[in-house]
């Protein structure tokens, strides 16, 4: 087993442990048993613990779960904001806004892309002497590519929830 071999499956286990553990949690917190959109996170957790793992394993689908782990943490992103903010309680301050909402569970949530995106980017690497890639910083598969869509998607489902009662 080569050493990029050994660094990938660590990561790709990673990956695995911080999607059941995020799973584990949606289902004490939203069991899909009580309301049908608790559905969401629960096929969500199913994708990101059973398929991505295994679709990183392999470099034919190395793009597919790349884009599976990236939306899907977006996706978490977005509807933790918003169930964060429908039900903030207490005084606006930093400390309550920072560890009484879900903003603790979304930074967990980005580090499972940050994982992902290691993965993605460790099967690309040619030698440990290759050069930073160059371009544009809004093109895929770029961070900045991920951003758009972040804001992209945060942006539809407020406009979904401001005129869509």
């Amino acid at each position: 087993m080569t050493r990029k071999e050994m660094i990938r499956r660590t990561l790709v286990a990673g990956l695995f442990f911080f999607a059941l553990g995020g799973w584990f949690l949606h289902l004490r917190i939203h069991p899909p048993s009580e309301e049908a959109g608790h559905l969401i996170p629960f096929i969500s957790g199913v994708l990101s613990v059973f398929c991505v793992p295994v679709l990183f394993c392999y470099r034919r689908t190395l793009v597919l779960a790349y884009l599976l782990n990236g939306f899907s943490v977006i996706l978490g992103t977005v509807l933790m904001a918003h169930f964060s903010i429908v039900r903030f309680q207490g005084p606006l301050t930093l400390p309550n806004v920072l560890l009484m909402t879900t903003i603790p569970d979304i930074v967990i949530l980005w580090g499972k892309f940050a994982l992902g995106k290691a993965l993605f980017d460790l099967e690309l690497l040619r030698s440990e002497t290759d050069a930073a890639s160059k371009g544009r910083f809004f093109r895929y598969p770029r961070m900045g590519w991920w951003w758009v869509h972040l804001a992209g998607v945060a942006a539809i489902y407020a406009l979904g929830n401001l005129f869509w009662k």
